[in-house]
């Protein structure tokens, strides 16, 4: 999809809402995500054998999380608090942010819309990227994933709504910034628009089947795109 219908999705854009990991940071680059599995698996198991045994392999730690769900709040409170402490620390191993990135956060915030960080991911990870790379002041609202509800992650639109309301921009008038097919799916779930990151090539076709209103391959087209629309609605 072109540079024509990134500018059309912008000029229909008041709040710019940035999916975190993948848009914004690699969260696992430098504690791979496998690694970060493995030490939940073994958090739950000590909660619940039967479950930790299911859980065994999955390398996923966001996988972990909603799997938790099946053993009870104990068993996802320990889980959510694990999870947390680990992305805090993944960040700040994660090297420098997405190329393109930062020039994205900056044009979305100097073109006059309000800006949220979305994202499946903690609000105290998200955050401590953030700081950690001065970028906090180019965000109005960091949104990150309920704590110990599981089923409200995206593609359940939750979070994307919740953020709408504390920019005071209508979820119509909202554009997601996503890597997956979740994000198009919360975003068409919440009325917003979404414009999919394929950030490995086989995405390119899956974000668009999706629904998305623009697929790009580089975080520098959203800066581009927003320098010649300023201020949208």
């Amino acid at each position: 999809m072109g540079s024509n219908k990134l500018s059309e999705v912008f000029g229909a854009t008041s709040g710019v809402l940035f999916d975190f990991d993948g848009p914004i940071c690699d969260v696992f680059a430098g504690r791979p995500a496998p690694g970060v599995a493995r030490d939940l698996s073994e958090v739950v198991t000590r909660h619940d054998a039967t479950l930790g045994s299911k859980v065994r392999g999955v390398d996923d730690p966001m996988e972990i999380l909603r799997l938790a769900a099946q053993g009870g709040e104990s068993v996802i409170r320990a889980i959510e608090e694990s999870l947390t402490k680990a992305e805090v620390s993944a960040v700040k191993v994660a090297g420098p942010p997405v190329p393109g990135a930062v020039a994205a956060l900056e044009a979305a915030h100097s073109s006059g819309r309000k800006v949220a960080v979305v994202s499946n991911n903690s609000t105290a990870c998200v955050r401590a990227f953030l700081m950690l790379h001065d970028l906090r002041h180019l965000v109005h609202e960091v949104i990150g994933r309920a704590a110990y509800r599981p089923d409200l992650m995206k593609p359940d639109p939750h979070s994307l709504l919740h953020a709408a309301a504390r920019l005071r921009v209508h979820p119509h008038h909202c554009t997601l910034i996503g890597d997956s097919v979740t994000d198009v799916e919360a975003s068409r779930a919440a009325g917003a628009m979404c414009i999919g990151f394929a950030n490995k090539s086989h995405k390119v076709v899956a974000l668009a089947e999706a629904g998305a209103d623009a697929v790009i391959t580089d975080m520098t087209a959203v800066a581009d795109a927003l320098a010649s629309r300023p201020g949208g609605l």
